[in-house]
């Protein structure tokens, strides 16, 4: 027999990182996944139709938003939740899921019992299709007078196979058997008062064939039997994003073309973002027909999240269109979110991000600041860079142009402008956009509108060196104007005084004669700043020099006439401390 020689294995294990994960994707050709199939729809029409009104719209923050929570709301946090919920104006909100856990059935029982529901606000509740479930769910709506009952079950080929292990029948009779369990039981709650009625969803709808979705809306519908008057709801999931937006809407029209009860559905969307197209999404099945919307205030949801009901409502407004909901104090309704979920609104969130009222660019502020400048009251909006005027939806101005190393001059006049008051002349726009810039650029980050200020007040309203103003008084002597000044030149005063055609001119002779290089006055600008008794006035001189060299100054007085001799001081200086 041959001998057996033990050999020694030696194993390298490598940590997972980054870069081993960037070689476990699959090079083309990509055989791994599959492109989702399009819808067979020859007349599809809802390429060629416009918005031209809100969906119905369902919050379903406190249900599908909060099992997304690392750290789900509390009772007490739910309540403010609801609250502001119904202050934006909400009709229908999902509350929870009562039979799934006691915090949720004491919620909802809490807001029946204390009266918290308007008359005109309808809660929903969310149910699997088992009759346990649905007896603990009327148990916790008693009382109750507008109610939603959601009902759901899982109809897709995948769910089938992996969950159920269930023939399409099989789970045909899983829905018609919940809502004929529901229409019978539910009926000492409907004879009590409570207006009930039936949401159905089946769920991961995009996932399923749609002769099958419609088979399964159909028999639901055969069992509940809804009418113009009293319509049911059929909920359209987009449980998981798999497919682009037009197929979305694809479906969702469909559907609408395809259900034998049309005037007596509503058909609902509940889009999710796992692809970043929810919004979209949605917009397109609204298009395509569908009457309502379910979703989240900034998309808050499983994965990705849901659809971001805010994005949704405000593009409908930026088109002329009432979104039916009130957003005009956008930030409140941020903090609460925050707060209460513990989620931060991203700094690019649409429209109710820190960020998103915001220019850096020089070349954006300045179109922004010259197109504001020209809005006139009254007129449609046309404010380039921002498609919604901010105050509507209670964001500041402050905001909208902040200062970076890539800022323009544009930017930095309209931040001493706007919060400042500073109507800074064309002519300086630049002078004063690259020394803010030098100070952004050696600071490595954003300066604030109060470092600007100080950069501003520093170079142009604080020098006296080497020329300081002392005194400064003016008389008119028959066709000239008579100056007496008192200034420190390089540390030693003096008096001065000369005659010229005005207080400016006479001043610029004086100081000339005291041994100043010369230099001519270019440009003269002033303005108040602030209003009444207490006003002062800013003045803005430009001088050149004898060396060709251009320099502003500013002044501030109570006496328009010393904030130009002020000014002029400040150009001085300026190019003397150059030279």
């Amino acid at each position: 027999m041959k001998s057996c020689r033990a050999r020694s294995v030696h194993l390298t294990v490598r940590p997972f990182n980054s870069v081993s994960l960037r070689f476990a994707m699959q090079s083309a050709p990509i055989s791994k996944y599959t492109p989702f199939p399009p819808v067979v729809l020859p007349n599809r029409q809802w390429p060629n139709r416009t918005l031209t009104q809100a969906p119905i719209w369902c919050s379903v923050d406190l249900r599908d938003g909060n099992q997304a929570l690392a750290q789900p709301m509390s009772v007490e946090e739910k309540l403010e939740y609801f609250e502001m919920l119904v202050r934006i104006g909400f009709k229908e909100i999902e509350v929870g899921f009562p039979s799934a856990s006691q915090i949720e059935f004491d919620f909802t029982r809490r807001l029946i019992e204390e009266n918290r529901i308007p008359d005109d606000v309808s809660i929903q509740i969310l149910c699997q299709c088992r009759e346990d479930l649905i007896t603990r769910s009327l148990e916790a709506l008693r009382g109750a007078k507008n109610v939603i009952f959601h009902l759901y079950n899982s109809t897709s080929p995948a769910q089938r196979r992996y969950v159920f292990n269930a023939e399409r029948a099989e789970i045909v009779h899983i829905a018609t058997h919940a809502i004929d369990f529901l229409k019978t039981q539910s009926r000492p709650l409907v004879d009590a008062g409570t207006r009930l009625r039936l949401e159905y969803s089946p769920e991961s709808f995009t996932s399923t064939e749609l002769e099958f979705a419609l088979e399964i809306c159909e028999a639901v519908c055969d069992v509940w039997q809804p009418t113009p008057s009293n319509r049911i709801i059929l909920n359209l999931p987009a449980t998981v994003e798999y497919a682009t937006p037009n197929i979305h809407a694809d479906q969702i029209e469909w559907m609408c073309t395809h259900l034998s009860r049309r005037d007596s559905v509503l058909v609902s969307l509940h889009t999710h973002n796992d692809r970043g197209t929810g919004v979209a999404a949605t917009e397109l099945a609204l298009l395509a027909g569908a009457d309502r919307v379910e979703g989240t205030l900034f998309g808050n949801g499983e994965r990705t999240g849901n659809l971001d009901i805010v994005t949704v409502a405000l593009n409908l407004y930026t088109h002329g269109i009432d979104p039916k909901l009130d957003f005009s104090d956008i930030n409140a309704i941020r903090d609460i979110y925050e707060r209460t979920t513990r989620m931060e609104v991203p700094a690019r969130q649409p429209y109710a991000g820190e960020l998103v009222f915001t220019a850096f660019s020089g070349s954006h502020q300045d179109a922004i600041k010259k197109s504001w400048e020209k809005q006139l009251p009254g007129k449609p909006w046309d404010v380039l860079y921002i498609p919604i005027d901010p105050a509507d939806i209670g964001r500041s101005y402050k905001a909208i142009i902040r200062i970076n190393s890539q800022s323009g001059k544009g930017g930095v006049a309209y931040v001493l402008e706007h919060e400042f008051g500073y109507q800074i002349p064309k002519l300086m726009h630049k002078e004063i956009g690259r020394i803010v810039n030098d100070l952004a650029d050696a600071k490595g980050s954003e300066l604030s509108p109060e470092e600007i200020h100080e950069v501003f007040r520093n170079e142009y309203l604080l020098r006296e060196t080497p020329l300081a103003l002392r005194h400064f008084k003016s008389a008119e002597r028959d066709s000239s104007v008579h100056c007496e000044a008192t200034v420190v030149i390089n540390g030693t005063q003096q008096k001065l005084s000369a005659d010229g055609n005005g207080p400016i001119d006479a001043f610029v002779r004086a100081v000339r004669a005291a041994g100043i290089p010369a230099f001519d006055i270019q440009s003269y600008a002033e303005h108040s700043l602030g209003q009444g008794a207490e006003a002062r006035a800013v003045s803005y001189i430009q001088i050149r020099t004898e060396k060709n060299a251009s320099f502003f100054g500013a002044g501030i007085d109570t006496n328009i006439e010393l904030a130009s001799i002020k000014a002029v001081v400040c150009a001085l200086n300026r190019a003397l401390a150059r030279h």
